[in-house]
């Protein structure tokens, strides 16, 4: 955590969801949304930081598809 941002890595699990992961945070957090990732991430930590989530190919592609599959509703 440098300052009041703190960066987070995500990868996507299918069984599981996004799951973020830092030095900082006591153990993986999961969730289904990355909206939803983000919040969970801000109340571990307490404190008013700015979550960067940084994410992976997996995470990429899944967030991709879903913004594809909600253009086609």
């Amino acid at each position: 955590m440098s300052g009041d941002r703190f960066e987070v890595n995500v990868t996507f699990d299918a069984a599981h969801g996004y799951v973020a992961s830092a030095p900082e945070l006591r153990q993986p957090v999961v969730a289904l949304s990355l909206g939803g990732l983000r919040r969970r991430i801000e109340i571990c930590c307490r404190t008013n930081v700015r979550v960067v989530l940084q994410l992976d190919g997996l995470a990429e592609r899944e967030r991709h598809r879903r913004r594809a599959q909600a253009q086609d509703l």
